[in-house]
Order: C-alpha cells, then structure tokens, then sequence
C-alpha cells in the first residue's frame, strides 16, 4: 500500500476539504442581519402566525407548524403540545438536523413543578427549528408534525436564526 508523506498530505488536504463542500446537499446558511434589534417573538398558536418585533414595530411574520397536539400548553414530555407562556431564546444549533435551530427555555420552574406533582418529566428540547430532509417529508403528511416545537421553512430558519439573541423574550400565546 502506497503512503502519502507528510508533504504531500499536507498538499491533498484543502482539495479533500474542499471536495467535502462540494456536495448538493446544502448546509445551513449563516446570514447576518443589519436592522434595527428584535425585542420580542410573540407566536399565535390559534392562526399559526409569529411575530418578531421590534418594540411595536413588526419586523417579519411567519406561518409555522406546531406538535402533533397543537391546542393547549405542553405539561408532560411526549404530550405532542407547544407551550404556552413566557420563555426565552436560551441556545442556538447550527448542526439541527431540522437544518437550523434556536431553542425556548421550556421548561421553566412551573413546568418542571407541575409535572413533578404528576410522576412525570415536562419534557425539553423545545425549539424554533427548519425542516430539514426529515421534516420536508413529515410536512407533506401533516402541517403539525413535531414533538412541540414551532417549524418554518430552512429559508425562513435561516433569517430567524439571524435575527434572535441570547435572553430575547418569546411570548407563545394559544
């Protein structure tokens, strides 16, 4: 078997790296954004609109997918339900398998309170999120497909995932 000496790796490297990237399965899109600072997320559950706002101003709204129990607030892991109340952006993923994602501090000490006086977990992992290969399947079955999170396009991920900070406030409303 032929080696390839420490020179010549170091040569083939950037072409190998770059034959990686070449693929046509697209990654996430890191856009930036300019405008003025969204100050609050507030999601209508009941006409599965989203709003980020910059104090009264309505920056960009979007349609979106909820759990696969769409009405009522989420009290127990695997209920299928999206909660309900005030949470926060609180960590962002740009290696979601639902393309990009940028999480809701669910569950806060009530949730985690609430379930506990039944025996059960409240649950977590509750995220904005794209689709992702996964979900563009799950979406042509059902508009609400996911296990409580709320669901927009990659196009639409990727200018939210620009747009949201650390600590933003999300008020998720039935």
């Amino acid at each position: 078997m032929p080696t390839i000496s420490r020179r010549n790796f170091t040569l083939l490297l950037p072409a190998a790296l770059a034959a990686c990237g070449a693929s046509e399965n697209r990654g996430p899109v890191f856009k930036s954004y300019g405008g003025p600072p969204v100050t609050q997320v507030v999601v209508q559950k009941s006409n599965r609109r989203m709003y980020l706002l910059s104090g009264r101003s309505v920056l960009k709204s979007y349609d979106f997918g909820l759990g696969t129990q769409p009405i009522g607030h989420k009290q127990f892991e695997g209920d299928g339900k999206t909660p309900e109340g005030l949470y926060f952006i609180d960590r962002f993923n740009p290696r979601s398998r639902y393309h990009l994602s940028a999480g809701i501090s669910y569950p806060n000490a009530y949730d985690r309170a609430f379930a506990a006086q039944h025996g059960l977990s409240a649950g977590g992992d509750i995220m904005f999120h794209g689709r992702g290969p996964e979900g563009r399947q799950l979406v042509k079955q059902r508009k609400d497909w996911t296990a409580g999170c709320i669901t927009v396009t990659d196009d639409e991920i990727e200018d939210i995932y620009a747009m949201l900070s650390l600590g933003l406030p999300v008020m998720i409303n039935a």
